[in-house]
């Protein structure tokens, strides 16, 4: 997970979830670090996971594999979070995330966003919602009848 590079072209929906030996973009590493730890997202691009209330819940405060999303301050002719970027809070004021400026996984604090146009704007954050275990789902016998 540490030398995966940064190819713009393996997006959700181009590349096998998790599948990042061949390089990834934010999103597929980012969705690829929280898989390793046990959480799963759905692969959705940045505006979908902004929108995301079934596999995701916003967060008012980072906890550690949360997802952040950054952007320039969002753009007029397009939805909420599009083309946003996609980092995992590892920490107090640490983000690891992939991008191209870099080309490697790279843990920036929240200033080094800031200090960049392109991801200037805390976008907001999202919790992976934990996904249900078999004793949390009802059994199918044990609906209500009247």
């Amino acid at each position: 997970m540490r030398r995966v590079p940064y190819v713009y072209a393996r997006h959700p929906g181009a590349t096998a979830p998790g599948d990042v030996a061949a390089g990834a973009n934010c999103q597929v590493y980012a969705y690829a670090v929280l898989a390793h730890f046990g959480r799963h997202v759905p692969p959705l691009h940045s505006s979908e996971l902004w929108a995301d209330r079934a596999a995701t819940e916003v967060a008012e405060v980072a906890a550690p594999l949360d997802l952040v999303l950054f952007d320039g301050g969002g753009r007029a002719d397009a939805e909420e979070g599009y083309a946003a970027h996609v980092g995992v809070h590892a920490g107090p004021d640490r983000v690891l995330h992939l991008c191209v400026e870099v080309g490697v996984p790279v843990v920036w604090t929240y200033d080094e966003f800031a200090a960049r146009p392109r991801y200037a704007r805390l976008l907001g954050i999202k919790r992976v919602r934990p996904a249900p275990t078999p004793a949390s789902r009802p059994a199918p016998w044990a609906a209500s009848r009247p």
